[in-house]
């Protein structure tokens, strides 16, 4: 049966409008009972997130998924980035949790409260941001899989987990500071605003090569105290045959301390490093350029 010109416009706006709610924070414009709770809230028999690890930066192709630019929510107009290098902002972080546990993201993956995950309006999905709590300092890396928050003055919503780590979960929003995260295809790793020191924390030792690629490193750690950072560089000088540093950084949430292995001579040789590390108990580390 052939559908009337008018039925078949509305079952295309229809089917936009589900498409939109499968945002986490956008509104469910079609009414129905798609999730399962009206108002959202934390799990009711809570969640120890304190072995939960970041999300891991890495190179992911770009997707047509979840990336339509410009889309309207609540009758504005949001652009996603075309690339978000350089992208630092502070605003007010909020959570989703249960409401939305199990529902589809705007990029068709699946919303898991309890994996290190955030939704933004316009960063490039699937991305990584490091999240920062300006008001006790605590940092975690998320990856954003989700479009919104929508509601006026915010600026992302992170998973419950993520709040958790952030400390805010209680209260429900936080000021933050959201610095975006790329990685290159050959995965080396740049963090947005942060600058490079003028002298490291520690002399680093004489390199073992600059040939190849000079300036990668993998990085273990990064503390806002140097205590804890030059005893994780003791840790790994005594199992890798490699110049280990302690590198100052001061980023524009303060300065950190970076545990640093290298320089490489190729990224393939930091890329053995780094999981050898990862296997002898260095949680996950990443690989960088050496102004990181």
């Amino acid at each position: 049966m052939k559908l009337p010109r008018r039925h078949i416009t509305l079952l295309v706006l229809a089917l936009s409008a589900v498409v939109l709610a499968g945002c986490a924070s956008s509104p469910d414009s079609s009414g129905s009972s798609r999730y399962s709770i009206a108002q959202d809230r934390a799990p009711a028999e809570g969640f120890d997130a304190s072995g939960l690890a970041d999300a891991v930066p890495r190179y992911e192709p770009p997707r047509s998924a979840g990336n339509r630019s410009p889309y309207t929510v609540w009758g504005k107009q949001y652009t996603v980035m075309s690339d978000a290098s350089g992208y630092v902002e502070r605003g007010v972080a909020s959570w989703y949790g249960e409401k939305f546990h199990g529902h589809k993201t705007s990029n068709g993956e699946v919303f898991d409260m309890y994996a290190m995950s955030a939704a933004h309006k316009s960063l490039p999905i699937p991305g990584y941001a490091r999240v920062t709590n300006l008001d006790n300092g605590r940092s975690v890396i998320v990856r954003v899989n989700d479009r919104g928050p929508f509601h006026d003055g915010r600026l992302i919503d992170l998973s419950y987990a993520a709040a958790i780590k952030l400390g805010y979960q209680a209260q429900g929003t936080a000021r933050v500071e959201v610095a975006a995260i790329t990685v290159t295809p050959d995965g080396v790793v740049r963090v947005a605003g942060e600058n490079a020191p003028a002298q490291p924390a520690t002399p680093a030792p004489t390199p073992v090569s600059t040939a190849g690629t000079p300036g990668l490193f993998v990085q273990l750690g990064s503390f806002s105290n140097a205590g804890p950072a030059r005893m994780m560089a003791e840790q790994a000088e005594a199992l890798v045959p490699f110049s280990v540093r302690v590198r100052e950084v001061e980023t524009s949430s303060g300065r950190y301390h970076r545990v640093q292995v290298g320089p490489f001579q190729d990224s393939d040789q930091a890329q053995r490093t780094r999981q050898q590390l990862a296997d002898s108990g260095f949680g996950e580390p990443i690989l960088l350029t050496d102004t990181r």
